[in-house]
């Protein structure tokens, strides 16, 4: 009995050993971002804040600082 209880044992601990093997690797080349494109650009459709309107950075940054302000606790509370 203690012998079948080790081998059960150790058969556990080589496939939580192993199943760590096959994690599959998280590559920046799959994500949707696109680098060479500002942030402020943008898309151009109707999923976009009505304060800003792409391609304009000051405005861009404005709805930004008014999107953070909005999710303080601070702010919330007064």
């Amino acid at each position: 009995m203690k012998r079948y209880l080790k081998i059960t044992i150790l058969c556990a601990l080589v496939s939580t050993s192993l199943s760590a093997c096959l994690d599959s690797d998280q590559l920046l080349s799959r994500a949707s971002k696109r680098p060479d494109v500002a942030p402020y650009m943008g898309a151009n459709n109707g999923f976009v804040t009505k304060d800003w309107t792409p391609g304009d950075k000051l405005s861009w940054q404005e709805a930004i600082n008014k999107r953070n302000q909005n999710q303080t606790e601070y702010s919330r509370i007064k």
